[in-house]
């Protein structure tokens, strides 16, 4: 199974020390802190972070099918993350479980749209809102050029 997190934290400097090393060690303390050496070794058998993204808090994480609802009982039980000797509070907010990394990502842009939404509809004025419209529409996916401008040969020459 494949469970999609998120980190909240008020302190803007804990997304950015973000690790999946530090990461995957908080949430198998928190496991072991709930459930034991039983829970422990049950979880961390195929227990790895797949995905992180630091910059929006997102987090994939997999374990198998027997032991997921173990993990998720324990996610609530990270309170802080610790990096180069500090730690940052914080909680894990589970979003989604789901058995393929491709549910999740159907999840992930779904669940992204409708904060989005809601971002929107809580804007105070008409300028707050072109500007998040303004940002949103000067983000963009280019595929970049080749370095010699060549395109491949298919050998029909």
């Amino acid at each position: 199974r494949y469970v999609l997190c998120e980190v909240v934290s008020e302190d803007p400097r804990c997304r950015q020390c973000i690790e999946d090393r530090t990461l995957g060690l908080a949430v198998r303390d928190a496991i072991a802190r709930v459930h034991g050496d039983y829970g422990l070794a049950r979880c961390s058998i195929s227990f790895t972070v797949k995905y992180l993204n630091a910059y929006t808090g997102t987090v994939l994480l997999r374990c198998r099918k027997d032991s997921y609802r173990l993990l998720c009982s324990a996610l609530p039980f990270v309170r802080y993350l610790e990096s180069r000797a500090q730690r940052y509070p914080c909680f894990l907010n589970t979003l989604h479980v789901g058995g393929t990394i491709r549910t999740c990502q159907k999840f992930l842009i779904q669940y992204n749209r409708t904060q989005l939404l809601r971002l929107l509809q809580n804007c105070t004025n008409e300028e707050e809102r072109q500007c998040i419209q303004k940002s949103l529409l000067s983000c963009s996916l280019t595929e970049e050029q080749s370095q010699s401008g060549d395109e491949e040969d298919d050998g029909t020459e």
